[in-house]
């Protein structure tokens, strides 16, 4: 459980921060999000950086319960998955874009912020 807690407040930390970021700087997440479509180099670091990550977390916590620490084995698993599209299938990442230039934009820093806080509440006071 003191590992969960752990990578709790890391996700916690991390969604808050971007959370916040998207809503003083939506117009440079929307940026960010096209020069990545844009450059190949972008598209494997940011490949082999969900891969690793999701292979740490799915390595080191693949714990399937009925609790909230499933939640961090289903992000693992989520980015191993991302991490494998980002590098196998890097075009078919395009269908994502309406995500990041579109209404959704809007509202997406209010999930982050919402996982945020959940994971926080789990880490920090939980």
């Amino acid at each position: 459980m003191e590992l969960s807690i752990f990578i709790a407040k890391i996700i916690a930390v991390v969604y808050i921060a971007i959370s916040i970021g998207q809503v003083f700087s939506g117009i440079t997440y929307k940026k960010m999000y096209q020069d990545i479509m844009k450059s190949s180099g972008l598209m494997v670091l940011m490949g082999i950086f969900a891969i690793v990550i999701g292979f740490l977390l799915v390595e080191h916590h693949n714990i399937w319960v009925k609790d909230w620490p499933v939640l961090i084995t289903i992000i693992g698993w989520a980015a191993l998955v991302k991490g494998f599209l980002f590098l196998a299938f890097p075009k078919a990442l395009k269908i994502f874009e309406p995500m990041f230039t579109g209404k959704f934009l809007n509202i997406f820093p209010y999930f982050t912020l919402a996982f945020g806080l959940l994971f926080g509440y789990f880490g920090f006071i939980a």
